[in-house]
């Protein structure tokens, strides 16, 4: 019997890149790509059709409103896409494995380096959103929960990745101020993609964290990016995130993928390592 696997933001970042893997990560699998106008996932009904009718033996669920802005400005939306239709799917996923991905900001930042067992201290409606979602998946034991960072890539969209949210404000001219002190380990999509076919077929579940092997300041970021494309005249401001007038921000959320990484077959990148290579293509 062919396995089937159901991807769910496929019209996402890492949902795409997840399904253009799949070719060569996972070529014995049937891949179905979902993206919101393919399946409202608040639609619980229509979640249930087709689940019947496609009968998966995984479900990759990558799709939530993962703005932290956005949830903060519409609390009950977010719970519907990241809470309510990932418990849906839960349930519909009973007898079989379910990966669902979380965030590096169910951590406050108070500490950095966050390993699996620490306990989660979210200080937003997104990262409360995604503790809450963790506990309805990791209910059952078939399940899987993987916790990211930043990711880097093209979406098809154009405007899923801090990279093409960089990009374009430097395109239009704009300064940007980036903070010195806020951390986070970015990880390229196509990193992070062949990680999820690999760990999908190991079949291990549980917590996990997949980042990158690097620590980076907001700042550290920008100025890679700025070496790395100077012909858009990068204007960039050193910040702190102490100064911020918005919402909560998670000082040092800093991932230790030590864990997952001792089940895969290949190193986690560094980001500097992976925006300065010459054959890369996803910047």
């Amino acid at each position: 019997m062919t396995p089937v696997a159901l991807i769910t933001g496929a019209g996402g970042l890492i949902g795409s890149y997840l399904v253009r893997a799949a070719a060569t990560a996972a070529p014995e699998w049937t891949v179905y790509g979902l993206s919101h106008r393919d399946l409202d996932l608040t639609d619980a009904q229509a979640v249930r059709r087709t689940f019947k009718t496609l009968q998966p033996t995984l479900v990759i669920h990558c799709a939530a409103i993962s703005k932290t802005t956005q949830c903060q400005q519409d609390p009950a939306l977010a719970r519907r896409v990241n809470v309510d239709a990932t418990a849906c799917l839960a349930d519909l996923a009973h007898d079989i494995p379910l990966i669902f991905f979380s965030s590096d900001l169910v951590f406050d930042g108070t500490q950095g380096h966050y390993v699996e067992t620490d306990p989660v201290s979210p200080i937003s409606i997104y990262g409360e959103t995604k503790v809450a979602a963790e506990r309805r998946v990791l209910a059952n034991p078939r399940h899987t929960v993987l916790r990211t960072s930043l990711t880097a890539g093209r979406s098809p969209t154009g405007d899923r990745s801090f990279v093409e949210e960089t990009r374009r404000a430097l395109e239009a001219g704009q300064t940007l101020t980036l903070f010195t002190d806020e951390y986070r380990c970015p990880i390229p999509a196509s990193a992070t993609a062949r990680a999820v076919w690999e760990v999908a077929q190991l079949n291990r579940p549980g917590v996990y964290h997949l980042a990158g092997a690097e620590r980076l300041s907001r700042w550290e970021i920008g100025r890679l990016l700025s070496a790395v494309r100077p012909e858009l005249h990068p204007q960039i401001n050193a910040g702190s995130v102490t100064h911020f007038q918005g919402g909560p921000r998670a000082a040092d959320a800093s991932l230790n993928s030590a864990k997952i990484q001792a089940l895969l077959s290949f190193p986690l990148p560094r980001f500097s390592e992976w925006a300065c290579d010459p054959d890369n293509h996803e910047l």
